[in-house]
């Protein structure tokens, strides 16, 4: 396809692509083209035309400009005022640069002419014809080209005239546009220019359907702002009240009224000539409105001052709500006490933790009346999500602040009794943990500006006196413990439960049935029997419903036989009322066994006791350990295991006893997990029970954890032990000498009754825990030796021992 070859003036272009067969004007205004041009004029105003590689080169070299370019021909030239020219050009043929010339002033290139003359073929023909009814639906999609373009392609036969001059008319980038210029083929080219009209016919066809979703859209949003302002002009004729701006108005003097801080007041007024502009029905403005509606309900007036309250009076308030509790009672009369003295404090975060039934929720209820203050409580039993706490972005739909916002709302004042209930059963999973954003809303370093997901504006929670109840303390995160203050709430004595139900208990559920104190009369040893038989439990729930069903009992009798029935509760009329008793009598111990030991638990119900039994049959030397047990418990097994065998030779036991033994430890009710050290002991009485015979003492009950060596170590929740070895009539208990300083929190009328026995190693242990005295052997005595060498082992072994001497076998009794 290629010929003869010449010498031209050139002309870079920018971001444009000449091709053969098109008119274009062109302005230039570069020295060097400016000279290129005039040399052409002066010769046979012949030019070549080539694009540039980037547009951005103002002198572009020979590796700046595309090799293949149009062989122009100048039709007409017009020098303009600021130097630059505009020239009118016709392409005329392709052309390939071949070299360029050495000339300083202009660029001047040796090209080679590109000749495109080839058959028609018929399918070539079809090939045209295809790409005419694609090119005519195109300039109809494409409103940039002119109807006459289809009519300037209808009566042309040559391929590649036919391809160039719809190239020339199409709204391509200009690399494709140079990619089709540098196509020599006709029939290739061809193929290029379908393929690039098909696809931007998709394009243009997404472009016009979006086009026409806007223009729907718009001309819909149009024709409701027209009725709207139809709907004003009918409803201003009618004598109607624009109710819209009522409702502006309106919500003016609320953000007015509520005093808030200068931001929260800038934050609400911007929302409401936001809401001005908008749409009454429109769904952005239903948000906003309700945003502003939260910002004026939420209080933002102090409360009542707590330096007008009477100590005296807070402190008789909660005598009369509660019975004991007397730490938790002195700890927030402290608090008041504190606010008479300094006008503005940190409000303080107090979690009372206790057994179920204590009284912990209805404690909160006291001290808010005790102080003057708005009572509101959260139950955050199985909360799982933050935004619970937090609340929801404003953004999605339904949202709404977290339960501390909403709460605040509920109590109208930025200074109320805020309970929150069950704090150490949250949960955690995919949607956050409510623990961890509870952490800025129980420091008083932090709550000062508490900033809710919904609100976004901080709020000051440092005025709310934070009460946290929980039942028990592992389960609380480490750094949410660390905010709070812990006051401990021990279960019920059976002097206070009787107090608790003489005093509070009957008098409220004579009230709910509707009963007097002459129609049911309940005698102190009948309460005492309901307390022993009927209930067995750290707090008095248990109890209250007894006494519940008592009542229910007697209203069905005053209304069979009348108003003036009597009904006189007796010890023994219990069984008939309320059915056979559930722990019935005084304890009292099954025959003492071999291999069963009395322990002591705690759980976050309180104290209860815990036997430990133990078999031991010929086997293969096998220690199992059930009753689903936790790991530290089955550790606590094997630990006595191992202390037992170290021990063996003085328990009178073989040294190889354990390989001939299965070893079976068992703690009844074995659907209850169990975990824990403190039954290490009592595994180890039961242990030596089972394998020398003896039996151990059944009034004496244990806890305390042991170490290989014998050591006693010290135990949590001795109160609540000793409170359960109470209930069940077990006079003497075995504790370790580390917990001797934990009596006095024991009540003095139950330290009374019990005989608390402290031990250091489980010598002591063993020495008050079996019926009878141990038949064990003593220690054999070191032989002396007369060399020097053999009388320095004794020295070695003497530092080995600790300095403590090994106890005799009457210690070990």
């Amino acid at each position: 396809m290629t010929s003869e070859r010449t010498i031209l003036p050139l002309v870079p272009l920018r971001d444009i692509v000449v091709f053969p067969f098109m008119v274009i004007p062109l302005f230039v205004g570069r020295d060097k083209s400016v000279l290129a041009l005039e040399k052409a004029m002066a010769d046979q105003k012949n030019i070549f035309l080539a694009t540039q590689r980037n547009a951005n080169h103002n002198d572009p070299g020979p590796a700046d400009i595309f090799e293949t370019g149009t062989i122009a021909n100048i039709l007409q030239i017009l020098k303009l005022t600021d130097g630059t020219m505009k020239v009118l050009v016709e392409g005329v043929q392709r052309g390939r640069i071949i070299s360029f010339q050495d000339n300083p002033n202009y660029h001047e290139v040796e090209v080679v002419r590109i000749e495109e003359n080839i058959q028609v073929a018929p399918d070539v023909k079809a090939l045209m014809r295809s790409i005419e009814n694609l090119f005519e639906q195109y300039v109809k999609l494409n409103q940039k080209i002119p109807l006459e373009a289809i009519s300037a392609i209808a009566n042309i036969a040559e391929p590649h005239r036919f391809a160039d001059t719809i190239a020339s008319y199409m709204v391509f980038q200009t690399s494709e546009k140079q990619e089709l210029l540098d196509t020599y083929n006709p029939v290739d080219r061809l193929n290029k220019l379908i393929s690039s009209l098909k696809s931007e016919m998709e394009i243009l066809k997404i472009e016009k359907r979006v086009h026409g979703r806007v223009r729907k859209q718009m001309e819909r949003s149009q024709k409701e702002f027209y009725l709207n302002e139809q709907m004003k002009a009918i409803q201003k004729e009618l004598g109607k009240r624009d109710e819209f701006k009522s409702d502006i108005d309106e919500l003016t003097q609320k953000i007015k009224k509520a005093k808030m801080p200068k931001d929260v007041h800038e934050k609400a007024m911007k929302e409401v000539r936001r809401l001005e502009i908008m749409q009454p029905m429109s769904a952005e403005a239903t948000v906003v409105r309700s945003y502003i509606d939260w910002l004026v309900d939420i209080p933002w007036k102090k409360g009542k001052d707590s330096d007008k309250i009477n100590i005296k009076t807070a402190q008789k308030i909660l005598d009369d709500d509660h019975y004991g509790l007397e730490k938790v009672k002195e700890r927030i009369v402290e608090h008041l006490a504190v606010m008479k003295l300094v006008k503005k404090i940190k409000g303080p975060i107090l979690c009372l933790v206790g057994p179920p039934g204590v009284g912990k929720t209805s404690l909160g209820k006291s001290v808010a009346r005790a102080t003057g203050r708005k009572f509101v409580r959260v139950s955050l039993g199985g909360v799982r999500d933050e935004a619970e706490i937090r609340g929801h972005r404003k953004t999605y739909i339904g949202s709404l602040p977290g339960k501390i916002i909403q709460s605040m709302k509920k109590a109208g004042t930025t200074n109320p009794v805020f309970l929150l209930d069950e704090v150490d059963k949250m949960s955690m999973d995919f949607r956050g943990d409510p623990s961890s954003a509870l952490l800025e809303v129980l420091d008083p370093e932090q709550n000062v500006s508490f900033n809710d997901h919904y609100l976004e504006i901080d709020y000051d929670l440092s005025q709310v006196l934070f009460i946290c109840t929980a039942n028990v303390l592992h389960a609380i995160p480490q750094p949410l413990l660390d905010r709070m203050e812990i006051i401990r709430i021990p279960g019920y004595t059976e002097q206070e439960k009787l107090a608790i139900a003489e005093n509070f208990l009957i008098p409220k559920k004579l009230k709910e049935h509707g009963l007097t104190k002459k129609q049911l009369t309940i005698s102190e040893n009948s309460l005492k029997k309901l307390i022993q038989e009927y209930t067995r439990e750290a707090g008095v729930r248990s109890l209250e419903r007894e006494i519940g069903s008592l009542c229910r009992k007697a209203a069905m009798k005053v209304v069979e036989e009348g108003k003036k029935t009597v009904v006189d509760v007796k010890p023994q009329s219990l069984s008939k009322l309320l059915g056979v008793p559930k722990y019935p009598g005084d304890r009292e111990r099954d025959k003492p066994e071999v291999g069963v030991a009395t322990g002591l638990a705690w759980t976050e119900f309180g104290g209860e006791m815990l036997s430990i039994e133990v078999s031991v049959t010929p086997g293969k030397g096998m220690v199992v350990s059930t009753g689903k047990l936790g790991d530290v418990m089955k550790e606590s097994v094997q630990a006595a295991m191992s202390y037992v065998r170290k021990r063996s030779s003085q328990l009178g036991l073989k040294p190889n006893f354990h390989m001939g033994v299965d070893v079976h430890v068992h703690i009844p009710e074995g659907a209850i997990p169990k975990d824990g050290p403190s039954a290490g002991i009592t595994i180890a009485v039961a242990l030596i029970s089972a394998l020398t015979g003896n039996v151990p003492r059944s009034d004496v009950c244990m806890t305390g954890e042991i170490t290989l060596t014998g050591k006693v170590l010290a135990i949590g929740g001795l109160k609540e032990k000793a409170l359960a070895a109470h209930r069940m009539k077990i006079q003497n208990v075995i504790i370790p000498k580390d917990n001797e300083k934990d009596l006095p929190d024991i009540p003095e009328s139950i330290r009374k009754q019990l005989n608390f026995i402290s031990v250091e190693t489980m010598d002591d242990v063993l020495e008050h825990s079996f019926e009878k005295k141990l038949k064990v052997k003593p220690k054999r005595a070191a032989k002396k030796s007369t060399t020097k060498k053999k009388a320095a082992k004794p020295k070695s072994r003497s530092r080995k021992t600790p300095a403590r001497k090994q106890p005799t076998t009457a210690h070990l009794n």
